[in-house]
């Protein structure tokens, strides 16, 4: 059977950037060609790798003119990684194409034109600022294209790092990365080393066994740390020995806890988390809240940038102190603590139960008497009932997922008209398609796109509603 001939764009000059850090262009027939590998304002020629009616999917082969916001990437992964595609690109330019993405979805997907646009709230640092990373443990390692061709043995096959972008059985070996502060890198470079010197089995996925299966690390803004490790089977004399390794090396370990998990999947959240050092948690304090943070928490992964966004949300919220708000997609109660100073009272909805718990335990850390959470599916919940039993909501408050809003829950918002509906969003076309069903009943008055994630695509924001 013959093989399908490639089919290569040349000279196609990028002028934007669309979903998943992509760069868009159009070829002399006026097709749209989405590009992988590239940065707008790039002249380059391109492999075609799917062909659709409307557009090309296509990868970079050869860059025939660098674009003037093209800047060199820090990391030596970068291209191989797959996590910070936009490294390459200046960080005002990622900021013009981010506010301009979320500006582009509310009018094209909401159809909504009459709105106010805050200029996108900037990240002061754009390396090192997540709070959280996984890693994971594998004894087949990823080889570079030239490793392969070099014939050179690499020695030891073992690898702590990232998966591969659509390779769940292969790991990239990180000798370097930019999004978490030291000692991280420096941790994970000692597990490694610790880990290949004593001869410990690295996790082989395709067999499914092994010892080190993945590690996880967590800091505070006090600069205290909690390591996770997620063993396949106990080798209690093996572990003992890496933790007080680990403890004598790294005196920032504030507690090393750990999973024996035999189980398919990496998830932690079935799992018993063993303690072996200090209390299993750190205490993370915003703007006068107090939070505790275990192996299993939700909290926002940049620190400072997650402050600003419950800045701007409260602001957005302009609370006198006399108002109901509800807070949907509560989480852990992050924001609905955030605005109760400021409320009367703070109803929080979530369908996680270990959230609503931590929910519950974090209110009565800081003393709020005016919150009250709920768990379970928000479609089932948040019902016609529910609105009856409860005072009616002067604000609202809204962080979903990803995928927005289900339509019932939009449906019973409108039910239960607040006089303000502040939107919070990590997705703004999802968030786009949602403001349509409610634009007859709310005028958008204006948005705030927040970069919550530098050298990547993703954007946050923050939407303001008044009723009509």
């Amino acid at each position: 059977m013959r093989k399908k001939k490639d089919i290569i764009l040349e000279n196609i000059k990028l002028f934007g950037a669309g979903a998943k850090g992509v760069a868009i262009g159009k070829t002399e027939e006026g097709k749209t060609v989405l590009i992988s590998g590239a940065v707008p304002g790039d002249i380059v020629n391109a492999r075609v790798k799917k062909s659709k009616s409307k557009y090309y999917e296509a990868e970079t082969t050869e860059i025939v003119e660098k674009s003037p916001f093209r800047v060199d990437p820090k990391c030596i992964h970068f291209g191989t990684c797959g996590g910070c595609k936009w490294q390459n690109m200046s960080y005002e330019k990622q900021l013009d194409f981010k506010q301009e993405e979320v500006y582009n979805n509310i009018k094209r997907i909401g159809g909504i034109d009459d709105f106010e646009t805050v200029p996108i709230l900037g990240a002061e640092e754009q390396y090192f600022y997540r709070n959280k990373m996984e890693f994971s443990f594998s004894n087949a390692r990823w080889l570079t294209q030239y490793e392969i061709s070099s014939e050179e043995n690499f020695g030891s096959k073992d690898a702590l790092g990232f998966h591969i972008p659509g390779m769940w059985s292969k790991i990239l070996d990180l000798k370097e990365c930019f999004l978490q502060e030291e000692p991280s890198n420096a941790i994970r470079l000692a597990v490694k080393n610790y880990g290949v010197q004593n001869g410990l089995d690295f996790f082989d996925v395709r067999n499914q066994e092994g010892f080190l299966r993945t590690l996880m690390m967590r800091q505070n803004s006090k600069g205290e740390w909690m390591v996770l490790f997620q063993l396949y089977r106990e080798e209690k004399e093996n572990r003992e020995k890496l933790f007080q390794f680990l403890l004598e090396k790294f005196p920032q370990i504030k507690t090393l806890v750990y999973a024996i998990n035999p189980k398919q999947n990496d998830s932690i959240y079935d799992l018993d988390i063993n303690i072996y050092s200090g209390e299993g948690f750190l205490m993370e304090e915003m703007d006068g809240l107090k939070f505790k943070i275990g192996p299993k928490s939700f909290f926002q992964t940049n620190y400072k940038q997650a402050l600003e966004l419950y800045r701007k949300t409260l602001e957005f919220a302009d609370l006198k102190g006399h108002e109901v708000v509800y807070d949907l997609y509560t989480g852990t109660g992050t924001i609905a603590q955030y605005v109760a100073r400021n409320a009367k009272h703070v109803i929080g909805i979530e369908s996680v139960q270990e959230a609503i718990d931590a929910a519950i335990e974090h209110a009565e850390l800081n003393g709020l008497t005016n919150t009250t959470f709920y768990c379970g599916d928000m479609k089932n919940v948040f019902n016609d009932e529910f609105l009856e039993n409860h005072p009616k909501a002067d604000v609202l408050i809204t962080d979903p997922p990803r995928d927005g809003m289900h339509q019932k829950v939009v449906e019973q918002i409108l039910k239960l008209a607040p006089e303000k509906v502040v939107y919070v969003s990590c997705n703004s076309a999802t968030q786009a398609r949602d403001l349509a069903l409610m634009k007859e009943h709310y005028t958008l008055v204006k948005i705030l796109p927040v970069d919550m994630f530098p050298q990547t695509h993703h954007v946050e924001n923050i939407a303001l509603l008044i009723k009509k």
